[in-house]
Parts: C-alpha cells; structure tokens; sequence
C-alpha cells in the first residue's frame, strides 16, 4: 500500500486559554490539548491566551486597547479554526473569554470552533451550551462533539498528564478530526465564494 503523504496547507488552529484567573487550571488543559494539535500534520497550532491578552472591558480603542489588539487580533485572523479551553465559572464561561470575543467579530466568520471545558461535576458543559450561541451570533460553526473534564484537578497528576488518559485522547481525536474537517471544507469554501457574498 502506498504511503499517504502528508497534506498539503494544514488548518492553522489558535487554541484559546479562555480564563485569566489567579491559579487557573486552564494551561494544564490546554498544554495536553497542544501536544494533541502538534502532533498531528493536519495541523498548526498557535496559543492565544487571554491572560495575556489584558483587553479593556470597555471595547474603547484607547492605546492600551491597541498595543493588547497588536498581540492577538493577527493570531485570530490568521486562523483557520480554534479551539477553545473554557472553565465553567457561575454556570458560564469566563468573563475575559467573553471580552476577547467581543473585541473580534470578523476574525470568527465562517470559522470552525472546538470546544474543550473543565470543572466540577459538570465538567464545564453549561459553559460550552453558551459559547455555542455566542458564536452562532458571529458566523462560527461549533463542531459537535467536546471534551470535558469533570473534576478536572483529580484527572491530572502534579506533572499535568493523564491519569487516565483513554478516554480523553479518544475524544480528543474525534474532536480534531471534526475540526480539521471543517477547517479544510470552510477554508476552500471561501476561496471559492468569500463569505457574505
């Protein structure tokens, strides 16, 4: 059997960290999720994180706004796809991950988006049910399946893998492979007839 090559244009994903809390877990979830994109060549994978990211709540463009836009809209822009790592805090997602939304609106059209969530019992799901309205409303398409962790903290050890991680890596692969799908179905589509038009 002939060996497949590897395909050409990877979907370039930008994995977002959606919280900015002190002592956030987010960077655990979102580093075992890292080392899924990366080691697939269907992918290239770049990180935006809203920690880093200190946008302004007033959506004002004030030079502050600016310098943090500078750092993250082209990351945005430049992807084919995200995906997104959201605790669920109050029953919702994080109020930072909702202001890096809102400061983007054509960065997300027609635009493939994962989902992947942590916390207690409900392993974040009330989170995810929301951002899949928000980014209806901003042309994105959600990817049907997820993968959450319900007590995420006892899922990893102190080294940030795994305890078990069959369960996790299989949905993970099923999740990126809906989305390299539709990053490559979205991306040609749009170089056939932009979007809008």
């Amino acid at each position: 059997m002939k060996p497949t090559a590897p395909p050409k244009n990877p979907v370039r994903v930008a994995l977002v960290i959606g919280s900015n809390r002190e002592g956030r877990f987010g960077p655990v979830v979102a580093d075992w999720l890292l080392g899924h994109l990366r080691s697939r060549d269907d992918f290239e994978a770049d990180v935006v994180d809203v920690a880093e990211s200190p946008l302004p709540t007033t959506l004002s463009p004030t030079p502050e706004a600016t310098e943090a836009l500078a750092a993250v809209t082209p990351k945005l822009s430049a992807a084919d796809a995200f995906v997104v790592v959201t605790p669920e805090y109050n029953h919702s997602y994080p109020a930072a991950l909702k202001n890096l939304i809102d400061w983007h609106f054509h960065e997300w059209r027609a635009k493939p988006v994962a989902l992947v969530s942590y916390g207690g019992v409900s392993g974040g799901l009330r989170a995810v049910e929301h951002l899949r309205q928000v980014f209806a409303e901003l042309h994105a398409t959600t990817v049907r399946d997820t993968v959450s962790f319900h007590n995420a903290h006892g899922s990893f050890d102190d080294t940030g893998r795994l305890k078990d991680p069959s369960a996790p890596d299989a949905a993970a692969k099923v999740m990126l492979d809906q989305l390299a799908w539709w990053g490559r179905a979205l991306r040609e589509a749009k170089e056939t007839r932009p979007y809008g038009d």
